[in-house]
């Protein structure tokens, strides 16, 4: 009876670490191609992998960047993981992506040629879209053979985004991965229908995912950042050593709010990337091309800037800032105390990310 459970365990693991044909050995780094689609000429559109299998068994784990094609700080993080040298798993199997959505990519797009947002498309279809069709190849060879998963993402065109970890912290596991990944913050929910970490969880595969920084760029700290976070999670499940870098204060936020404008005009911002907002704190200030005040824009809440417009010209209704509201008992001056005190990288990020907007102190 144990030979035959034994012979099922290898017959089993013989099928999950095989791609195209091609078993990872225990100990092995293998790169490799998936092809998930054809383009317009016929020819393979493939996702280039990485495999990095310890020689000790553990949790599969894949870390995905660009699943919308020009969000590439992800790619730029996953990247350095690559290039790592000291980087060595003690346990386990690491999948690396940087690109999932390639066609995206090549055209510096958020989304596919067919117009389809390939993040709304999951767990996907054979019969469907290039995009449903596209994600169940994705589903099928990366997420389904894993036994945690984490997808990096930035802010849509014209907007920022302080780096926070998102996830359905009803699940043990994510919630686990969630702290562990070492944001400051923790945001609550389980994504859109059709978004690939939430039918990963269906799917009984943990996921979650960070959003930091904007499109088009890759940013030191926030693929730092990212790094950090990948390397904290792999430590969290004993898959590689060292100690988590986790920051002594983290949020979890339960709501958060885009904050509108009523009028269109010219802004002044008042806010920064990451910054911590008391009620009634001013956020912007709306004026006219020739300097005349519209109006000014206040914290409907307590709350931390998780996101925030990086263009000054907009229109009545546009987003100007994405508040997370704070945990009931928490101060915004306690939370800023405490980050000036441990003065780390949350500190640079704020100040960083804020090199992309004008922030000027609000009129007494």
């Amino acid at each position: 009876m144990k030979s035959d459970v034994k012979a099922s365990k290898q017959d089993h693991d013989r099928e999950k670490f095989t791609w195209n044909g091609r078993f990872v050995e225990p100990g092995e780094t293998c790169d490799l191609q998936i092809a998930v689609s054809e383009s317009y000429s016929g020819v393979a559109v493939e996702i280039p992998i990485q495999i990095q299998r310890a020689t000790n068994s553990g949790p599969t784990v894949f870390v995905s960047a660009a699943l919308h094609g020009d969000e590439i700080n992800g790619t730029g993080a996953v990247r350095e993981l690559l290039k790592d040298d000291e980087h060595s798993l003690l346990s386990g199997t690491l999948i690396l992506v940087p690109v999932l959505n390639i066609p995206g990519f090549e055209r510096h797009s958020r989304y596919l040629p067919d117009r389809r947002d390939l993040n709304r498309a999951f767990p996907g279809s054979s019969s469907g879209t290039l995009a449903g069709r596209m994600a169940q190849e994705i589903f099928k060879t990366i997420v389904k053979r894993s036994d945690f998963g984490i997808d990096i993402h930035t802010a849509s065109k014209r907007r920022t985004n302080y780096p926070n970890v998102r996830g359905d912290l009803s699940i043990p596991e994510v919630k686990r991965m969630a702290l562990a990944f070492g944001c400051e913050v923790v945001m609550n929910g389980p994504g859109p229908v059709g978004a690939m970490r939430r039918e990963a969880c269906k799917a009984g595969c943990p996921t979650i995912i960070m959003e930091g920084g904007e499109v088009s760029k890759v940013e030191p700290s926030i693929v730092e950042s990212a790094i950090r976070g990948v390397r904290n999670v792999l430590r969290e499940f004993g898959m590689l050593g060292g100690d988590k870098d986790i920051p002594d204060y983290q949020l979890v936020i339960e709501k958060s709010k885009w904050i509108r404008a009523d009028h269109g005009g010219f802004l002044s911002f008042h806010v920064k990337p990451g910054d911590v907002v008391a009620k009634g704190q001013a956020l912007a200030t709306n004026a006219t091309l020739l300097g005349q005040e519209q109006s000014a824009i206040f914290a409907p809440f307590d709350g931390v800037v998780v996101g925030m417009t990086t263009l000054p010209a907009i229109s009545p209704g546009d987003p100007i800032c994405n508040l997370g509201e704070l945990p009931k008992g928490t101060k915004p001056s306690e939370f800023r105390r405490r980050r000036r005190i441990e003065d780390g990288l949350e500190t640079r990020l704020v100040d960083e990310l804020a090199s992309n907007v004008l922030v000027v102190k609000p009129e007494e």
